[in-house]
């Protein structure tokens, strides 16, 4: 199966999941195709809940297809509890390697939101965002989620 394809409009503007045939692969920030299989609506509409206060976890099939080392990052950027952050020394920690390979891994992350890479900051402010619309993007999950507190 070929990239497949779900638009979806969104309070931080149009997103677009993409997909194949295990799972999400991507999630960009533009208008795209609305192919309308069953795990891309699925997603959509988590989407949607999360976005309205009504979903805190995806349960949709993700297909991360980066190194080993960038899948355990996302495993541990997803075990992060809604409204709570970490930074990337704590995560650094807990993988044992070094905290600037945890934020080339965070940079990497082909899935923003699902898996959240929001809720990782800098040990001095708020580090980057992989997503579309950069910083602003990530200070309005984290105020989504009750997190703002600590950008404070």
């Amino acid at each position: 199966m070929s990239r497949i394809e779900q638009a979806l409009e969104s309070p931080l503007g149009p997103l677009t999941l993409i997909a194949d045939a295990v799972g999400i692969t991507a999630l960009e920030g533009r208008d795209g195709r609305r192919d309308g299989t069953p795990v891309l609506v699925q997603a959509a509409a988590q989407l949607s809940e999360y976005f309205s206060g009504e979903r805190q976890d995806f349960t949709v099939p993700i297909h991360l297809t980066g190194s080993e080392f960038q899948r355990s990052v996302c495993a541990a950027m997803s075990a992060i509890p809604v409204g709570e952050t970490r930074t990337y020394g704590d995560l650094a920690g807990q993988l044992g390697v070094p905290a600037q390979a945890i934020g080339q891994a965070c940079g990497g992350n082909p899935i923003p939101i699902l898996v959240p890479c929001h809720r990782v900051l800098g040990a001095t402010g708020l580090g980057g965002y992989s997503g579309d619309g950069g910083v602003e993007t990530k200070i309005w999950l984290l105020k989504h989620e009750g997190a703002a507190g600590l950008l404070i």
